[in-house]
């Protein structure tokens, strides 16, 4: 019923930028809370950003200052602009979205495939 569907990864020279993109659809409602985590290889899941459905933001001190996150709430879309790319933000990034179903209304979370985003030296 609902997917999230992520694009924008790829490699990049360290100090470089990179946009994700995490577009939601189906069966929606609303849509609460929209954010990132990441996976190195090897790893544990990391929160990395969050933003609330008025757009209030937060993010992890790792990515603070470099990442900015934002929503395009017609667009049903989170967007992760990364800037000052370092190795260590090498990982798997995964969008989730917290997404109140109709009808029901209830909320359920989903994540997206995740995307890979490889930064070099």
């Amino acid at each position: 019923q609902v997917q999230l569907v992520e694009s924008g990864g790829g490699w990049v020279q360290a100090g470089g930028s990179l946009r994700l993109s995490c577009a939601a659809s189906g069966s929606i409602f609303t849509i609460d809370d929209m954010g990132w985590y990441r996976q190195g290889s090897g790893k544990q899941r990391d929160w990395v950003a969050d933003v609330t459905s008025g757009g209030s933001t937060q993010y992890a001190e790792s990515v603070k200052g470099r990442f900015t996150i934002s929503r395009d709430n017609a667009k049903r879309t989170v967007y992760l602009q990364m800037s000052s790319l370092k190795p260590e933000d090498t990982a798997v990034y995964y969008c989730y979205a917290q997404i109140r179903a109709p009808q029901t209304y209830s909320y359920n979370n989903y994540w997206g495939q995740g995307t890979q985003v490889t930064v070099s030296s």
